[in-house]
């Protein structure tokens, strides 16, 4: 049996990653793992992300301690995962991720079909070497040593890293089937860091696109909500095109794409999202997903007006709540969510109309959801160049408001409940 290549070792003085650069609680975690002689490394994206230069977004980190010593270990943590059990260490303005080195998963205890290679149980520990090949792709499966403060590489990252590119460690047409959601994972990695997908990832996820409708639909979201918050969704679309997966996981996005680069469809209104979460403050996850729906809105409601002078309000809530339906029923949205949601869109479609009186602009200005309504009008203003002085407008309107608890507004209508007669 042929030997394993040997790990590529950087010492301190050849790569710059300074301790300075760590967060404080990730720097609290790995000094206490070491006092208690436990082995404890920056894995992931952080290390990563401080090879080029970047600032990390969170810092996870990997021991041979088991998650039940690394609770002990730290009183403000919790275990959390079913799939594979984790640490969280919770601090006051960051958590830090702990996990215990992986080995390969074990067969007896997945659930699955015959002959599918779905891991659904990855809870068997290992070594350093073996929790590296067990990561997703080459540049996120990078080691910083605690002890000696080296970085260390055994899958060939840092190379993928001085070339830009994204490459799945081992067989890609196996580990694309043992979880379909790394395909989606490639997607948003080329895309946040601008690198390309090596030739046999791209082919792989090509040819087993259709495996994506087996990952959990809550994985699926969640995984997405990220992708959107890049600030770099726009690219991240146009890789999951070529890998053929945007018309299985985002239809609605897929039949208004257009070109790459198009000044149209919903490139256009991607990379004003993008924009926006590059420069401004946060959206959150009701504005991100709508966002995704709005050109189904727009289509939907001119069809609307092209059938009659006036829409009624009804057909209006009845396209939302199909839209909404649609998307929901795909990714297994919470009822909070998609109630969110509706309320979202359809106060976005008020605001599309000219108000009929100052009573209708306070009762929507009001609104629980007129400020992520007031988002989406933005977005698909810059979208479109259209709508600015209608934008303005609302924008008057919401600061001159008076202050006031918001209201309910927009979404399905709550029933109230009857009390149950009393029989004397």
């Amino acid at each position: 049996m042929e030997a394993p290549a040997p790990a590529t070792v950087l010492p301190r003085s050849k790569h710059p990653i300074a301790s300075r650069r760590l967060s404080a609680g990730a720097l609290k975690v790995l000094r206490r793992l070491r006092q208690n002689g436990r082995n404890a490394c920056l894995v992931g994206g952080s290390v990563r992300d401080l090879m080029l230069g970047r600032r990390p977004k969170d810092f996870d980190v990997v021991t041979d301690a088991r998650p039940e010593e690394v609770r002990r270990l730290f009183r403000n943590s919790r275990i959390i995962g079913r799939r594979f059990r984790l640490v969280h260490v919770l601090f006051s303005d960051e958590v830090v991720e702990v996990s215990t080195f992986r080995g390969a998963p074990d067969p007896q205890h997945q659930k699955r079909s015959p002959g599918e290679l779905l891991v659904t149980s990855d809870n068997t520990y290992g070594t350093p070497r073996q929790d590296a090949f067990r990561r997703d792709f080459t540049v996120n499966a990078l080691l910083y040593r605690a002890s000696d403060r080296a970085v260390v590489d055994y899958t060939g990252g840092l190379e993928d890293l001085e070339h830009g590119c994204i490459r799945v460690i081992g067989n890609p047409n196996l580990r694309f089937r043992e979880d379909p959601v790394r395909m989606l994972r490639a997607c948003e990695f080329a895309a946040r860091l601008g690198f390309d997908l090596e030739e046999g990832t791209l082919a792989a996820a090509v040819e087993h696109r259709s495996e994506i409708g087996k990952a959990s639909p809550h994985r699926l979201i969640e995984e997405l909500l990220d992708l959107l918050a890049t600030g770099h969704s726009d690219a991240a679309f146009d890789w999951m095109e070529r890998c053929g997966l945007l018309p299985i996981v985002l239809p609605e996005v897929d039949e208004v794409r257009g070109p790459s680069g198009a000044t149209g469809g919903f490139g256009a209104l991607a990379r004003r999202l993008d924009e926006r979460m590059r420069t401004g403050a946060a959206l959150p996850p009701t504005v991100l997903l709508s966002a995704l729906l709005l050109p189904r809105i727009v289509v939907g409601r001119e069809r609307l007006e092209t059938e009659g002078a006036t829409v009624q309000r009804r057909r209006l809530r009845q396209l939302v709540d199909d839209v909404v339906a649609d998307l929901g029923s795909r990714f297994a949205l919470s009822a909070a969510r998609r109630f969110r949601m509706k309320g979202a869109l359809e106060t976005f479609q008020r605001l599309c109309e000219q108000p009929r009186s100052s009573r209708t602009v306070q009762s929507l200005v009001r609104r629980e959801a007129f400020g992520p309504a007031l988002d989406l009008f933005a977005l698909l203003s810059a979208a479109t160049g259209s709508g600015a002085e209608a934008l303005e407008g609302w924008r008057r309107h919401a600061a001159a408001a008076p202050p006031g608890k918001p209201v309910d507004g927009g979404g399905p209508r709550r029933r109230r409940r009857r009390r149950p007669r009393r029989h004397l």
